[in-house]
């Protein structure tokens, strides 16, 4: 039997991706456009400056992960894409392209959950032992999951406001160092002292696994109000607010971890990426548990997810149903 190819394409927000899976699950290609200079100098991601430059590449992406991997359109057998959650208009220029091609070579398309897709890319380079628990943070979720197989996803935790990606991204724009804020917050924070300033971490409940990181961005503003020379002390400052979302997501991870008992840790979305994240979850679990996090190519967002997603789910009966375009309500089950 020939070996047969899936496309995987994903444009849930600003990274325009494309990737090729084979069907033993092997990630072939997996290309990305990232929008991120371009959104810079607005201080976020643009909705329509975002769709418009994914309808501008989506072709080349798709195009440049077939050279890569090797192979013709017609050679694909099936097309996974990222239909929800994301931004709308982002979604419907990666699902069209799909709904297109799927027309076109009469092979089927798959909507594939963008969360369920950033746990599934956990899988791509590390055999998981389960149960497992993921901790799931990126500029627009943060969630905590339950795994008993690579399946079925169960939802324990959820932030009630920001994500702490948002956390990131907002705290930057506060201190004047631009987008995407995880990534210039890190590099600040490198070599300076991490508790120059306390700032406040949520408290949900103590039963509860929930996140906010709302009332964080606030009192960074309200700090820097009192304090009107803290630009001298940038750097401190940054690292301490840095400090109070990692604690506060390690903080849940290991109440969690105590709850259920897992026998391995997932860490996986864009701020997975943080040194420091991925440096304090080690120590945190050391001697308790093996830490999975994907490598950087696969934190972030990335069509190769999407194709893994979509191989786990293949025989799966919910896929063969009628595609819902721009469904932002796949159930977590």
């Amino acid at each position: 039997m020939s070996e047969e190819y899936y496309l995987a394409i994903e444009t849930s927000c600003d990274e325009t991706c494309s990737s090729i899976i084979n069907s033993d699950g092997n990630i072939i290609s997996n290309v990305v456009f990232s929008q991120a200079e371009i959104h810079n100098k607005y201080g976020g991601v643009l909705p329509d400056i975002a769709s418009k430059n994914h309808t501008e590449k989506i072709g080349v992406v798709i195009e440049e992960s077939l050279q890569k991997a090797n192979i013709e359109l017609k050679e694909v057998k099936k097309v996974f894409v990222t239909n929800g959650p994301g931004l709308i208009n982002c979604l419907m220029i990666g699902v069209t392209a799909a709904r297109t091609i799927s027309l076109i070579n009469q092979i089927p398309v798959y909507p594939i959950n963008h969360v369920e897709g950033h746990i599934a890319s956990c899988f791509i380079e590390h055999k998981i032992t389960f149960p497992a628990l993921c901790l799931v943070v990126s500029g627009g979720h943060t969630s905590m999951f339950m795994l008993y197989n690579s399946k079925e996803f169960n939802l324990i935790g959820n932030t009630v406001d920001d994500a702490a990606g948002e956390a990131f991204d907002k705290g930057a724009k506060i201190l004047g160092l631009g987008y995407p804020g995880g990534i210039l917050i890190d590099k600040l924070s490198k070599n300076v002292k991490k508790d120059f300033y306390k700032f406040p971490i949520a408290k949900m409940g103590k039963n509860s696994l929930n996140f906010s990181f709302s009332g964080l961005k606030t009192s960074l503003k309200y700090y820097l109000d009192k304090n009107k020379d803290w630009e001298k002390n940038l750097n401190q400052i940054a690292a301490s607010y840095q400090e109070a979302i990692v604690d506060s997501l390690l903080e849940n991870l290991l109440k969690a971890f105590k709850k259920f008992n897992p026998s391995s840790i997932m860490i996986t979305g864009g701020v997975a990426c943080n040194s420091r994240l991925r440096s304090k979850a080690e120590e945190a679990f050391k001697n308790k548990t093996k830490v999975f996090i994907p490598s950087i190519q696969y934190c972030t967002d990335n069509a190769a997810m999407i194709g893994k997603r979509g191989f786990q789910l293949e025989n799966d009966l919910n896929l063969k149903g009628e595609f819902e375009v721009f469904s932002t309500s796949k159930k977590l089950v």
